[in-house]
């Protein structure tokens, strides 16, 4: 009987220990999961290409659709960049009534920065076309973990 409840009293401090492991552990993992990507078709990826969908038709007419090329969301942050493009993989025409690409321009490649607030996503900053890490340097971002600026 001496031997069985050392072999429980063993055993209980082995799950106490782990159990003091894992709540020490925790918040770093819980930092480490702060920057997230939406998968596809969720509605909160939805929401913020939503919100950014305007700031393109109304440059290049609608309708417009993405192919996203990285989508972090830190917080009630969200961070963007995607290729406009029409419906079913249509390409824009780059030259339109109400858009032109300019030399200083890297196509309609955009980039935007979202905060969510009043119960949606709206556009705090953004750029179309940019030809550099625009945003590297910027108080505004640098609030932000790397992992949410730099994919």
């Amino acid at each position: 009987m001496h031997k069985g409840w050392l072999q429980q009293v063993g055993k209980w401090m082995r799950i106490g220990w782990l159990v003091l492991i894992c709540m020490m552990t925790a918040p770093s993992l819980a930092a480490a999961g702060e920057v997230y990507s939406p998968q596809r078709g969720t509605p909160e990826r939805g929401a913020v290409l939503n919100a950014i969908r305007p700031i393109l038709e109304v440059r290049v007419g609608p309708p417009v659709e993405f192919v996203v090329s990285w989508l972090r969301i830190y917080k009630d942050w969200a961070f963007v960049a995607v290729e406009p493009q029409r419906p079913g993989g249509g390409a824009i025409d780059p030259i339109s009534p109400h858009y032109r690409v300019s030399e200083f321009q890297d196509g309609l490649h955009t980039i935007a920065l979202l905060k969510f607030s009043y119960g949606r996503w709206n556009v705090v900053d953004y750029a179309i076309g940019p030809t550099d890490v625009f945003w590297d340097g910027d108080p505004l971002y640098a609030q932000f973990p790397r992992a949410f600026t730099h994919p």
